[in-house]
């Protein structure tokens, strides 16, 4: 199974600057992130204490979704 971090690697270094974009450039270069996870619970309280922008959390939200809803057998 693919972790979080794998699935948001496809948005790094999109052309455009949005949120996605930001959290998989901030998750590649943050060393403490758990990049083999595949918790909610447990990503979403790392970046509740190391969030790297506001709008962080509510951008993992969306994307988690999309995590789910393509790695579910």
């Amino acid at each position: 199974m693919k972790s979080f971090y794998q699935f948001m690697m496809r948005y790094r270094g999109n052309k455009q600057l949005d949120d996605a974009r930001r959290l998989a450039d901030w998750m590649f270069y943050d060393h403490g992130f758990p990049k083999h996870s595949h918790d909610y619970y447990e990503i979403s309280s790392y970046l509740e204490w190391q969030t790297p922008f506001p709008e962080a959390v509510a951008t993992y939200d969306d994307l988690w979704e999309e995590y789910i809803d393509e790695v579910k057998p």
